[in-house]
């Protein structure tokens, strides 16, 4: 049987990226799977190519923004399963003007362009709204279920090393992260005696799409090697084996903890 065999999971932002990669490792451990993003074509078509693979994987639309549209998206889940048992949040961006599936080109970036004092408050609040509060609009409604339900639960956040290490030009994005790192801290504090664990996961620099400008760019690449003693990015899959091991019971004893798989990236 695998780690997560009969439980039914959540993962917001599950078409790329990491989220993809826990829903395939998720699937592979026996859950049933429902992920869940803002692009209906791109997530109709991820489901699809995930579920060739042999365990079948929904998609159901959502914007993380919206508590009405995470409502309807978790009442949708435990109308047709009648459980829900652990759940990703792994919805974000890296900043206010990035898009899934798309590369920028950081070699043409003005870096003073980005610092804050520079940036429009718009851009800020997307970040914020999607990273941060996007992420405790999941948590919210989750834990809501999951108490009506009387059942265990495990949540697991995607936050970032970010939210422990400022990176110029991305203020928007740390403090994003490192909300998310204290909401995590704060919300399974105040259910500790419920059997619902809340825990997060602080990746360094991974190779996912959100990635690729930076791998592309030599100065850029030249920044991140500096910050990461084990010379490398990291790898989807390295991520989805923590997420699985926040998702599981050999996690019993952990809630409130922020996991930092960063390639040994010092976070204090």
């Amino acid at each position: 049987m695998g780690a997560l065999e009969g439980r039914v999971a959540v993962i917001t932002g599950g078409i790329s990226g990491l989220g993809r990669a826990s829903a395939e490792r998720y699937a592979k451990e026996g859950a049933k799977v429902v992920i869940a993003d803002v692009n209906a074509e791109r997530g109709e078509n991820a489901a699809s190519e995930m579920s060739a693979g042999g365990a079948p994987i929904e998609f159901i639309h959502v914007d993380v923004t919206s508590e009405e549209s995470q409502q309807a998206l978790f009442d949708d889940v435990v109308r047709r399963y009648g459980r829900l048992d652990t759940v990703l949040a792994a919805a974000g961006v890296s900043s206010a003007n990035y898009v899934s599936g798309e590369v920028s080109d950081m070699n043409d970036e003005d870096p003073e362009a980005n610092f804050l004092h520079n940036r429009a408050i718009s851009d800020w609040q997307r970040v914020i709204d999607i990273n941060l509060t996007g992420t405790m609009i999941t948590d919210r409604i989750a834990v809501q279920h999951m108490l009506k339900l009387g059942t265990p639960g495990t949540i697991v956040n995607i936050a970032s090393i970010a939210g422990k290490r400022p990176l110029v030009g991305a203020a928007d994005y740390c403090v994003s992260k490192a909300g998310v790192i204290m909401l995590t801290n704060v919300m399974a504090t105040e259910l500790a005696t419920t059997n619902i664990r809340i825990n997060a996961i602080g990746p360094g620099f991974i190779e996912t799409p959100m990635t690729a400008g930076i791998r592309q760019s030599p100065d850029w690449m030249d920044n991140v090697m500096m910050m990461t003693p084990m010379q490398r990015f990291g790898q989807p899959h390295e991520i989805s084996s923590t997420a699985l091991f926040l998702a599981s019971d050999e996690s019993a004893y952990f809630t409130g903890q922020t996991l930092f798989a960063n390639g040994g990236m010092f976070v204090g």
